[in-house]
């Protein structure tokens, strides 16, 4: 786990237990999302995911230009991965505004 590769100080562990919470939000949420009542409510359930992956990626470059991560490359392919899956999630959030929008 990256969060326990990080410096020790005030500034590096809040930001280390803040990417726990954005990170298993978003992944939670992902949960919710799967078992929508509606392609609304999947959006907005998707949206809440997308906000909580870009939270991850502002924190996790936080880290990166602060050099509070020990092992950088590490967190370098944690940031690829989580810009990937922002990818992911906007794609599949104008799939379904279409589907709402044509629905």
């Amino acid at each position: 786990m990256m969060c326990k590769k990080i410096e020790s100080g005030f500034a590096a562990e809040h930001l280390a237990k803040q990417l726990i919470r954005s990170a298993t939000s978003s992944a939670l949420n992902y949960g919710e999302a799967r078992s929508a009542e509606s392609n609304r409510d999947f959006s907005h359930k998707m949206k809440v995911c997308l906000k909580e992956l870009r939270e991850c990626m502002v924190n996790m470059q936080i880290q990166k230009g602060a050099e509070l991560v020990k092992e950088a490359g590490k967190l370098e392919t944690l940031i690829r991965e989580n810009n990937e899956l922002i990818s992911i999630f906007v794609a599949s959030i104008k799939t379904s505004a279409s589907k709402i929008k044509d629905g």
